[in-house]
């Protein structure tokens, strides 16, 4: 009796802590975990069950373990804010996978992606034709996000470029300004026009049909 009465106590006790090592780790949608998020909760996970497992185990030696991984991982996320080079490093790149309409091969290749994959991905969003797409972008999270052909010829005309994301954590992105024919040259010409010197300030800075949206860095 006392071994079932020592399992129901360890399974609402971690189930309760894991709820709360969550909770301080941040909200996050299943599809959006990066790969460190999804290592940690598949390794607390494992620790949980063990714990529950093994009652002649001290309850501490799976709770330091677990609470450990947390601020390892809450340490983690908190660099990812501050480094770009580190997000890109830990999460990866999205990939254009369709612009414009045409299958990037080469960007598939890149991502070890394959046909079958972008057209069931491409059927979960209700998208009979890859020629219906106009883009088509694999994110870092392994989602497909897709912008539609419009279907009236004077909406086709006015359907401009899709957003580029030219300046992040102010680092420029030398790989986006290729993708729209732009150098860095011109990027900062153009920045000063607007009376934007100091790159490192900027937060964010956008492009899309010839305009720019720009947010600049939160003063400590």
């Amino acid at each position: 009796m006392d071994v079932y009465l020592g399992i129901i106590f360890r399974t609402l006790f971690l189930y309760l802590l894991i709820i709360v090592i969550f909770r301080l780790m941040g909200k996050r949608e299943i599809g959006e975990l990066s790969i460190l998020d999804l290592v940690v909760f598949i390794m607390i996970g494992e620790m949980a069950v063990i714990a529950i497992e093994n009652t002649k185990d001290p309850l501490i030696h799976s709770v330091i373990p677990m609470v450990l991984l947390m601020i390892i991982q809450i340490t983690l996320a908190l660099i990812s804010l501050k480094s770009k080079k580190f997000r890109d490093l830990v999460d990866g790149q999205p990939s254009i996978i369709i612009n414009r309409g045409k299958i990037d091969e080469n960007a598939m290749r890149k991502q070890r992606y394959n046909f079958d994959d972008l057209m069931t991905q491409l059927r979960e969003k209700d998208i009979r034709s890859i020629a219906d797409v106009e883009f088509a972008i694999l994110e870092s999270s392994g989602s497909l996000s897709v912008i539609e052909k419009l279907k009236n010829s004077k909406e086709q005309q006015k359907q401009g470029d899709i957003t580029v994301p030219l300046i992040l954590d102010g680092a420029i992105e030398e790989e986006n300004l290729k993708r729209i024919n732009k150098t860095n040259l011109w990027l900062r010409q153009e920045l000063k026009k607007k009376g934007y010197r100091d790159v490192k300030k900027i937060s964010f800075c956008s492009y899309e049909n010839g305009e720019f949206y720009i947010d600049l860095q939160d003063e400590d």
